[in-house]
């Protein structure tokens, strides 16, 4: 049986570009975001520990599921392996990608 793909996902959070790991990513019902489901990150018991990664783990310790603004995501990548998830201080200015206002709800007849 040949393993569930990994996912790399780079987003804007309040000021900072999270790159965290994921086995599961689709498009959301909730109109505007994507869900992303099974977390994983690398193991925790290293001598050396990112104090990033470790808040990253900590953040979403008990997290099954998290619904991603489709604005705020910078990229999604299908990797072969996880990476150490990462929370960095955002250089520069990223705009948001414009998009067309949400339609107006259909009037039954």
């Amino acid at each position: 049986m040949a393993a569930k793909p990994i996912y790399r996902v780079v987003f804007h959070q309040q000021g900072e570009v999270w790159e965290l790991y994921v086995r599961e990513i689709f498009q959301s019902e909730l109109w505007g975001f994507i869900e992303v489901e099974e977390f994983v990150f690398e193991d925790g018991s290293k001598l050396v520990v990112d104090p990033s990664a470790d808040r990253l783990r900590h953040t979403f310790d008990g997290v099954k599921r998290s619904y991603l603004p489709l604005n705020a995501i910078v990229r999604i990548d299908e990797v072969e392996r996880e990476g150490p998830a990462k929370a960095v201080k955002s250089e520069g200015r990223v705009a948001e990608f414009p998009r067309a206002p949400m339609p107006p709800p259909r009037r039954e007849s």
